[in-house]
């Protein structure tokens, strides 16, 4: 297939011309808060533009679970862990670059020297290296993933059983992470970064970077998994969802293709963590609480297990209607999570997508009800 004709398939429907139009506007944002001053018409806040980029990397994760849940049939209740990983990845690089700027003005991160650490511990080795720590976040979680799920996967648990052994591996994780003596921060985990790269993290022109960075990798990730679910490989994975024993019968051996996509999602998954922790300034062990991985999971329920744009649209419209209730009835905010999930299991079952899907369809316009996107 050619490179017109391929980008034809990718974005000809209506859906994917939203995307695209999305995408432009948002590029919009950092650069109208770095052309207009504050006060202007104009002027979109820096606060702002932090929350949109975090919103990002959230659906991210969202898409990267998706792809083997909606596709592949296997509900993850840890992907936390694996963005958690990504973060903390880039986030030893980021703290190697704080230098002496510290309080301690220590070339050790002031966490170590508040322990008493009189050196780096050795898993630290040439963190210092940016390249290095990028190559870190694609290979701990990828690595991990892989080794979890080969043993998983042959031993053929799947299911609800599945899902209680993720939860229980990233809980096991973020038990871990808390502890002082593992040379990751405890529970303040890192924070206070100064550079990037040689350049203020703070600074507005480093933001707006690293949003278009996030915007770019989301789009590049709607492009990738949509690729894949349009393929031979991504009927494979739906037959592995619907009827994993037939496609057995046939001759196929299931525990590659889900070997595969749960690490391919896994990657995914750190990537968005390293794009989120410069953005927000911060990552501790919290991040892979299991009640996180169950956001995640809501995420793609709400906007639409299955499809591709459906994790993209959860992940802003729960974070977003989270962002309002913690300012507003800070109190209220779980039980309105769980009222919401109840929700759309009970009464919008293909989540947000599905219903305009459905709207579509009875209108007589639009993508066929059911189909992907």
């Amino acid at each position: 297939m050619s490179n017109s004709s391929l980008a034809s398939s990718l974005f000809s429907r209506p859906a994917w011309c939203a995307i695209v139009a999305c995408a432009m506007l948002a590029a919009l944002l950092p650069l109208l808060n770095l052309a207009f001053p504050d006060g202007h018409a104009l002027h979109v806040s820096s606060y702002t533009v932090a929350l949109v980029g975090k919103f990002m990397c959230y659906a991210l994760a969202a898409l990267a679970l998706d792809l083997v849940w909606g596709y592949t049939g296997i509900l993850s209740l840890g992907h936390g862990v694996f963005f958690a990983l990504g973060a903390y990845a880039h986030g030893m690089y980021l703290m190697r670059s704080i230098g002496r700027d510290g309080v301690y003005q220590s070339h050790l991160p002031d966490f170590m020297v508040f322990l008493d650490w009189k050196a780096y511990p050795w898993y630290w080795a040439m963190t210092d290296n940016f390249w290095y720590c990028m190559a870190l976040v694609v290979l701990v979680p990828g690595a991990l993933a892989f080794v979890f799920g080969y043993f998983a996967f042959r031993s053929r648990i799947k299911g609800v059983y599945f899902s209680i052994i993720t939860q229980a591996m990233t809980y096991a994780f973020m038990l871990l992470f808390f502890r002082n003596d593992t040379g990751f921060g405890g529970n303040n985990g890192f924070t206070d970064f100064k550079r990037i790269l040689g350049h203020s993290v703070t600074a507005p022109a480093t933001k707006a970077v690293l949003y278009l960075l996030t915007l770019a990798f989301l789009l590049g990730a709607l492009v990738l998994c949509r690729a894949i679910v349009k393929s031979k490989l991504g009927r494979v994975l739906q037959a592995v969802r619907d009827a994993e024993s037939r496609l057995m019968f046939i001759g196929y051996n299931p525990l590659w293709f889900k070997l595969f996509v749960w690490t391919l999602s896994a990657v995914l998954c750190g990537v968005a963590g390293a794009l989120y922790v410069p953005q927000v300034g911060i990552i501790n062990p919290s991040e892979m609480s299991p009640g996180n991985s169950i956001e995640m999971v809501i995420w793609a329920a709400v906007g639409g297990r299955g499809t591709l744009v459906g994790p993209v649209v959860g992940a802003f419209a729960v974070n977003g209607l989270k962002s309002w209730f913690t300012a507003a009835l800070p109190d209220l905010w779980l039980f309105a999570l769980g009222l919401l999930f109840i929700l759309v299991t009970l009464f919008m079952q293909k989540g947000i997508v599905g219903l305009l899907q459905k709207i579509t369809f009875k209108r007589g316009g639009g993508a066929v009800e059911g189909e992907t996107v």
